[in-house]
């Protein structure tokens, strides 16, 4: 537990009032986005607020916990590491790998034995295990890989165009500022053995995917179609186009694991007004676009426009919004980002190259009659701020750096 951290107190902030409530804190996310240094920060808050709490850690990482198989194991485990007297907390990382870890915990919480904190890499503990069980009886805290301000603060960096194509290009995974930015290579085939883990432990194992061959295929068609408008089905006939033959249904399971182990994000598409939203074609992200690039490396100017779309798909999430692809009656809005009653309306583009780019950027946001904001994001550094029409073009590191979205 003694390891140095850098700190995120975007995560820390938001767990702070749940402290010493009697509800379980589950914080989910990505394998390797760093939930477990999550965890230790929200130890040294609760070591600041009582420093005489005891503290229960169990890391199913690692094999000094590997009899912790199931709830009984858990259980007894927890009870016999008690401290009478004193206020306990239990933190347990990785609990997914604990079978039926739900019934434990439930009766830790119901007997009051101690102030409970979990980590997990798959949706499933939330959609089954925990809803199941303890429905109204815990919280999630979804950690996402670094932002672009986190990103500067681990290596290390100062905010310019270097620093920003760099996190376009290597991501926001954590672990990577111990590597050098300068090798591209180096930091590469790490985040594919990030891939790998994923892929091994968080979708084919915990999912029982039979066919590996084809769940990699289905990853390079989601990282070559990144950003646009697909359904199982278009999938099924570029399949068989290959001369594949995938049913439909397996489509559809595959994608649902890859979104159960938060290594890619489903995106649906709402009608601008009033958000309806569509049953048939949708968009997927990845959580980290490293990673995405590390699997199938691509020219910088080929992709730019997706890496876009991605991280400020992502930094919507992290800033707490609910995100849809936005349909008016004759124009797509790359995002509709919700928020309580506060929504942006959002135009991606890489720059903005003559009237024509300008009016089809521009056009469909001009057409939504509403006061919310409404910005097209680019990458030009010259035209950041200006207004056209009532609509603000945005430098995107501008507006991943932004705190407040919506008063850019």
């Amino acid at each position: 537990m003694e390891k140095k951290y850098i700190n995120r107190p975007i995560y820390t902030e938001r767990i702070r009032p749940f402290i010493g409530k009697q509800l379980i804190k589950v914080l989910t996310g990505q394998r390797r986005t760093g939930k477990s240094y999550i965890l230790l920060q929200i130890i040294d808050v609760i070591r600041d607020l009582n420093p005489e709490a005891h503290i229960i850690y169990i890391d199913k990482e690692l094999v000094a916990f590997s009899t912790l198989t199931d709830s009984e194991s858990l259980y007894s485990y927890v009870m016999t590491h008690l401290s009478d007297g004193k206020e306990n907390y239990l933190f347990i990382d990785e609990v997914q790998e604990i079978k039926e870890f739900q019934i434990a915990i439930r009766s830790l919480l119901n007997e009051n034995r101690c102030d409970i904190y979990c980590t997990g890499s798959n949706a499933k503990i939330l959609s089954g295990e925990l809803s199941t069980h303890l429905s109204g009886r815990y919280i999630e805290i979804h950690i996402h890989s670094l932002s672009y301000r986190e990103f500067l603060d681990f290596n290390q960096l100062m905010p310019s165009e270097q620093s920003l194509n760099q996190y376009l290009t290597f991501g926001g995974m954590p672990y990577i500022h111990h590597l050098s930015l300068n090798d591209k290579e180096v930091v590469y085939e790490y985040l594919r053995n990030v891939y790998s883990s994923i892929l091994l432990k968080d979708v084919v194992a915990r999912e029982s995917i039979r066919n590996v061959a084809f769940l990699e295929s289905l990853v390079s068609y989601l990282i070559d179609n990144t950003g646009s408008l697909f359904s199982s089905q278009n999938i099924s006939k570029f399949l068989k186009s290959q001369h594949i033959n995938i049913p439909t249904q397996t489509i559809l399971n595959y994608l649902r694991a890859l979104c159960n182990s938060f290594f890619i994000y489903k995106v649906q598409r709402a009608e601008v007004n009033g958000l309806k939203i569509f049953e048939i074609g949708e968009k997927y992200y990845f959580e980290d676009l490293g990673i995405r690039n590390a699997i199938r490396p691509s020219a910088y100017r080929m992709d730019i426009g997706k890496w876009m779309e991605n991280v400020i798909y992502i930094d919507l999430l992290r800033h707490g919004y609910k995100v849809y692809v936005g349909k008016n009656e004759t124009k797509e809005i790359d995002f509709i980002a919700e928020k309580g009653s506060t929504k942006l309306f959002i135009q991606v583009a890489y720059l903005l190259y003559d009237e024509n780019t300008v009016q089809r950027e521009f056009g469909g946001l001009m057409e939504i009659a509403n006061h919310y904001p409404k910005y097209v994001i680019t990458m030009d550094r010259m035209s950041n701020g200006e207004n056209y029409q009532g609509i603000k073009q945005l430098y995107l590191g501008d507006f991943l750096l932004a705190e407040d979205k919506e008063r850019l």
